[in-house]
């Protein structure tokens, strides 16, 4: 993993004093998980360039489990070694520390001074999120630019790679620069490569600039608080900062709002608010068991779970003797083996075990593996989905896989009026990429019907509210013929 920092001006040559590393010869760093690299490409007192470049050993990152789930597929085959993620994150920090504080007794005016200052990363991971580097960088003032290539030019129809270089350009400090990049590149991965203890949510808010009151003449604007606190996403760096750990990016978020004490994250207005709406019996409860239903009175014995998530439908169809065999599948490997933890797959009951698969696929790729199956469900996973997939989504589960049932739920965007704190027109999580009011849902089941051979019963999950309906949309669609 590279990153390339270029300033642009004059006397440039003196970026060797800002990032205190001499351009005159290449120095190499001994880190845990490989080594860094520091050389300058291009020096010039009109422009000079400084790169960073990481070498990680992928049997090491293996072996010592950094970056790794508990065991698993996942320690061998992975994109650490290659995609710029935390490790990028803590050798900017290693290596670049000084730097990063500002500090440069030689030249401590140019070090607070904002310069002409373009960094380059490569291979940052966006997976279904086109615009989230636009989200990131512009409103810290950057011009922001990406590339992207297909996963194989043989096969344009695999669409483009979930990669992109990154290329900021901007007015800037370097110790802003450094620290930006420092906090929102690992909001690109979304998994860190060590321990997140509880000490992570300072670390967030210094290098996010964040500073108390500390006391009556303190400033209280957002703009006083750091650049982070100021961010119009803050809610979502930080929730995808501490992806695994939402509790750490509730208190973040908390500290970050504490100007807005009326303001509640959008997390806690998700399913926070449904299950506070469903005092008796949580929705995701309701949804499960409606969806149980469905897959039996259809007589399925077959079913594949796409997007399985934690596996909450397969363990409940795992217990039905109708059912005798489920694959479960997700494109996370880190979700699918949690999710083999959570049914406890080493322990569970053999005539259970055998009826399982657990697969890693992704729903907008033709997979054979979907096909044969009695009914698919697809559980509140298509509003995850970037609309311009969705063509390749419907194609790749009506006409290809075509089983003879789909049962298919998503949120109903208009019932979002009944949680008081959701921000106007609002999503009800921050990875949705739509949510379909009654009208546009069934606006493209129809769609579905008529183009692929289907017919489709739809219903409501959770309390029906008379003007705005319920929370959860359902679809069953049965396969003409």
């Amino acid at each position: 993993m590279l990153l390339t920092i270029t300033y642009e001006g004059e006397h440039t040559q003196a970026l060797g004093f800002l990032l205190h590393k001499n351009p005159d010869r290449a120095q190499q760093f001994a880190l845990s998980y490989g080594k860094a690299y520091v050389f300058y490409p291009e020096v010039s007192d009109e422009r000079t360039t400084a790169a960073l470049l990481l070498d990680i050993d992928p049997i090491d990152l293996a072996r010592g489990k950094l970056g790794g789930s508990e065991g698993g597929l996942f320690d061998y085959v992975n994109d650490r070694p290659y995609a710029s993620t935390s490790f990028m994150s803590n050798a900017i920090s290693r290596v670049f520390g000084t730097a990063m504080k500002g500090r440069c007794d030689k030249k401590q005016a140019l070090a607070d001074t904002p310069l002409p200052l373009t960094a380059t990363l490569t291979s940052l991971r966006t997976g279904d999120d086109k615009e989230l580097a636009a989200q990131l960088f512009e409103p810290l003032g950057y011009t922001v630019k990406t590339e992207t290539t297909l996963l194989d030019s043989r096969f344009p129809e695999w669409g483009e790679s979930p990669y992109i270089d990154l290329t900021i350009s901007g007015t800037v400090k370097l110790s802003e620069l450094l620290n930006h990049l420092y906090v929102l590149i690992p909001v690109f991965d979304m998994q860190k490569h060590y321990y997140i203890a509880p000490d992570e949510i300072q670390k967030l808010l210094d290098h996010g600039g964040y500073v108390a009151d500390t006391g009556e003449e303190a400033e209280t604007s957002p703009q006083s608080k750091g650049w982070l606190a100021s961010h119009p996403y803050k809610e979502k760096i930080a929730r995808r900062y501490f992806k695994n750990k939402q509790s750490y990016a509730r208190k973040a978020i908390d500290i970050l709002m504490s100007e807005l004490p009326e303001e509640q994250s959008e997390e806690d207005t998700s399913e926070a608010a449904e299950e506070a709406q469903e005092k008796r019996v949580p929705l995701n409860t309701q949804r499960m068991e409606a969806v149980k239903n469905a897959v039996l009175a259809s007589g399925a014995s077959s079913v594949i779970d796409l997007g399985c998530g934690e596996c909450r439908l397969t363990s409940l169809l795992l217990s039905e003797p109708q059912i005798q065999r489920i694959t479960a599948c997700d494109v996370s490997v880190s979700v699918l083996e949690k999710a083999a933890k959570r049914l406890r797959l080493d322990d569970m009951n053999p005539f259970k075990r055998r009826k399982l698969t657990l697969m890693q696929a992704s729903l907008t790729y033709r997979d054979k593996r979907f096909e044969g199956f009695d009914c698919a469900c697809v559980i509140e996973v298509i509003e995850h989905i970037e609309p311009t997939r969705l063509t390749a989504f419907e194609r790749i589960l009506f006409a290809f896989a075509a089983p003879k049932t789909v049962i298919l739920t998503t949120p109903n965007r208009e019932y979002n009026e009944n949680y008081a704190n959701m921000k106007r027109n609002g999503l009800r999580h921050d990875d949705h990429r739509f949510e379909w009011t009654r009208e546009e849902f069934r606006t493209w089941t129809a769609h579905i019907c008529e183009q692929f051979g289907y017919t489709c019963v739809l219903s409501g999950i959770g309390d029906n509210d008379p003007a705005f309906g319920t929370p959860t949309q359902m679809g069953v669609f049965t396969r003409n013929g």
